[in-house]
């Protein structure tokens, strides 16, 4: 693993922009340098002023770089999770060598062979996440190289997600001076910190709420098998408390971090507190129970749809729970109120870096940790797919490197008699919780 030196991740979230510059000695993490700006030109986790993006970039590297006493060229950009599309992908190749010894141009090869399929044009793919390696029929290999074979076959995951995400999010960062070292979907990250490599496998639900939406993931098998994205987060319960006690968003913000509780019966109705109203000289008093009644409403919304998403493809069943993260996780009372909906085991993930101890930097410390935890064939992978195109967009033409045609693949995987995970299946609902014990 490529656990040693310095990496430096930027989570461009919709209510601030995260920098975190962290140093790996001997796999240890060490928080140096931290920017926290406020967001300007997104909204819902989208990008959608990009010159206002890039002056709080700018402001956040500015922060992490005075932080850290080092400047900043190179990030690691986190990708949000909406209309992403998570399917299988195989392929196959001859070993091409004289001696039929495994190396690394053809892990390149058998990638290039499972990548060629037909991604609309609207999307691109974001990552390529290998499972196995199969050569000559044995199953369970991760690394193949330095093995001797006839025949190479690689399963995985491809994710792709829109274009307009992906272009953006690269002209703001390139418009901010830095380049980008790697681009990583944001749950893949987040759960690369909150969840055990126990949690990850056997199969556990993370609910990541930020300010402008709530992106739910499922990890099984330690591989990401389902996204959603609630185009709800902590923004719309401020806006709620704005709206119903009539008073700015800005005080509405105060009052939900100094007096928010997520269960009214919890919360006191004796305990009241001042609000500015707008339209009216002196403030207003309101009680905790009836901020809370506000809070809980807007909460209650967002876990409900998520359960119906859950329950679709039966996610609620597997052993791990559900993993709460993100700055709206914060509010007090939200893991009560979660298990009383998801009717599962709920636990709060908060960082435990020194002055980092808070859910909205988990995103942010996870990009780091992700990257830091890249084995070789995992960069050989993530190298190869960021910088090969596989094929011509406009004619689907094959990649000189393919060693086998598309066709003699389609036919392979048609005759092959051991069980396989299905080129169909793309992660539908109805298909998705039988992959978990597949």
């Amino acid at each position: 693993m490529k656990n040693t030196g310095m990496y430096v991740s930027l989570d461009i979230g919709t209510t601030s922009i995260k920098v975190v510059v962290a140093e790996f000695i001997n796999g240890e993490m060490n928080i140096i340098g931290v920017g926290n700006e406020k967001s300007g030109g997104l909204s819902r986790g989208i990008i959608v002023d990009i010159d206002k993006t890039v002056d709080s970039i700018k402001k956040a590297i500015k922060q992490a770089e005075q932080k850290a006493n080092v400047e900043i060229y190179n990030v690691i950009v986190g990708i949000p999770a909406n209309n992403i599309e998570i399917e299988p992908c195989q392929g196959m190749i001859a070993i091409s060598g004289e001696n039929k010894e495994i190396v690394k141009e053809d892990v390149c090869n058998v990638l290039s062979a499972a990548m060629v399929r037909s991604v609309p044009p609207e999307k691109e793919i974001l990552a390529i996440l290998p499972e196995e390696f199969i050569v000559d029929g044995f199953d369970g290999i991760k690394d193949p190289r330095g093995m001797i074979g006839v025949r190479l076959e690689m399963h995985a995951t491809m994710i792709t997600g829109p274009k307009t995400i992906i272009h953006n999010t690269k002209k703001c960062v390139e418009k901010a001076g830095l380049q980008i070292e790697d681009i990583v979907l944001q749950p893949l990250a987040t759960s690369s910190v909150a969840m055990s490599k126990g949690e990850s496998d056997f199969g556990t639900i993370l609910i990541d709420m930020g300010g402008g939406q709530t992106t739910v993931s499922v990890m099984h098998d330690n591989q990401l098998k389902f996204a959603y994205v609630n185009q709800e987060g902590g923004e719309y319960v401020t806006k709620d408390i704005s709206v119903v006690l009539n008073t700015s968003s800005e005080n509405a913000e105060r009052i939900k971090r100094d007096y928010g509780y997520a269960l009214p019966e919890e919360a006191s109705p004796d305990e009241e507190f001042p609000v500015d109203v707008i339209g009216q000289s002196k403030p207003v008093n309101i009680d905790e129970q009836y901020l809370s009644e506000i809070i809980e409403a807007r909460l209650v919304q967002i876990f409900e749809k998520i359960k119906n998403k859950l329950d679709v493809v039966e996610a609620r069943d597997l052993p791990g729970g559900i993993i709460l993260t993100g700055g709206a996780a914060a509010i007090p009372g939200i893991i009560g109120l979660a298990e009383d909906i998801f009717e599962v085991n709920v636990k709060l993930y908060v960082p435990d870096q020194m002055g980092m101890r808070y859910p909205t930097f988990t995103t942010s410390i996870g990009l780091v940790h992700y990257e830091s935890q890249l084995d070789e064939i995992h960069q050989i992978i993530k190298n190869y797919s960021l910088n090969q195109r596989v094929y011509d967009e406009n004619s689907n033409t094959l990649n000189k490197n393919e060693s086998l045609e598309y066709e003699e693949q389609e036919q392979y995987y048609k005759d092959k008699p051991k069980k396989q995970k299905e080129d169909t299946l793309s992660y539908k609902a109805k298909n998705f919780f039988f992959n978990f014990f597949d």
